[in-house]
């Protein structure tokens, strides 16, 4: 399996370019790691982009995609990951561009273009991976033990505190107080660097509820220590999430989903050759039976591959809606 898997990655990436042995060839026209890659992480060791990074560099290191170089994934979380980003996107021309990645997803692109002048054509767009989506839990000595009695407590005038990450979560939760028709002082909402900060605080029970990804909450709702209690999804989940209702089965409400996608970018400078070969190693990954076992299946994700051209074209689209939406 790996060396049939690692031959048709090849054959894959022979189609744009010849694929060097000994490193880098850049005056040719051909590119493949020569140097250790940087991979920078904006939210914390734990959480769901973290836990997506790492899952990709074990299929890579796996199948020696990368000319035997090592990953160094750096994870980055000063100024809500805009430190980071920034960063990334000003690696100057050169072998270091070609080095450097950037996990980048529809919760880091939203509040970029909203708090900074940081935009997507300041990084070369490599792909889009997957979507996720959100649910809301409960932890094992929580006051509330399911969305119905939270229902409740909100129709009694309490306060409810959730607590989650920032970006596509605050999204989520300001489309969830919107359908239920309540106040943010009702249902209030604090943002952490990472879910998995989030988790912690409903754990310790200083909030009463966490909104998280599955694959940040998987771990905690295998060993008992979260409940799912409400899909912020069209449709329920699957497996050890298949309990959590979805809004429109509470009450007289609609839905609420807010998919994330989850993508990689470089540099701005990063060489058109290093972008191909790097846009047909996420391809061989998200084709490998490890990427929908290990991720897709197991956190239970959509599957949507995009290359560097189509990524590129969706980011751009998010970007221009997200703007408008803002009133830029």
């Amino acid at each position: 399996m790996k060396k049939n898997f690692f031959v048709a990655f090849v054959l894959l990436v022979a189609l744009v370019l010849p694929l060097s042995a000994q490193g880098s060839s850049e005056s040719s026209g051909a590119f493949a790691p020569s140097k250790d890659i940087e991979w920078f992480v904006t939210s914390s060791p734990g959480g769901g982009s973290d836990i997506y990074t790492r899952a990709i560099v074990d299929i890579m290191n796996k199948y020696n995609l990368v000319n035997g170089k090592t990953f160094l994934v750096m994870n980055k979380t000063d100024g809500g990951g805009e430190v980071g980003r920034l960063q990334v996107s000003r690696v100057a021309a050169g072998n270091n561009a070609n080095h450097t990645l950037l996990t980048f997803n529809s919760g880091d692109h939203a509040p970029m273009i909203q708090n900074t002048a940081n935009r997507i054509e300041n990084f070369t767009p490599i792909a889009v991976m997957a979507v996720d989506k959100q649910l809301l839990f409960v932890g094992e000595h929580a006051k509330y033990k399911d969305w119905a009695e939270v229902l409740a407590a909100i129709k009694a005038g309490k306060n409810i505190v959730i607590a989650g990450s920032k970006g596509d979560d605050i999204a989520t939760y300001e489309l969830l107080v919107k359908e239920l028709g309540v106040t943010q002082n009702q249902v209030s909402f604090i943002t952490n660097d990472a879910t998995s900060d989030a988790i912690t605080s409903v754990l310790g029970g200083h909030v009463d509820i966490v909104m998280s990804k599955p694959a940040a909450a998987d771990q905690y709702v295998a060993a008992g220590k979260l409940t799912p209690i409400l899909a912020l999804a069209n449709s329920r989940f699957s497996g050890n999430l298949a309990s959590a209702p979805t809004l429109s089965e509470t009450g007289p409400y609609k839905n609420v989903e807010n998919p994330i996608w989850r993508g990689v970018v470089g540099p701005k400078a990063m060489s058109p050759e290093a972008a191909a070969f790097w846009s047909n190693a996420f391809k061989a990954v998200s084709e490998s039976a490890e990427w929908k076992a290990n991720y897709i299946d197991k956190y239970k994700l959509v599957p949507e591959f995009k290359d560097k051209d189509a990524a590129k074209a969706y980011m751009q689209e998010f970007e221009k809606t997200t703007l408008k939406a803002l009133g830029k």
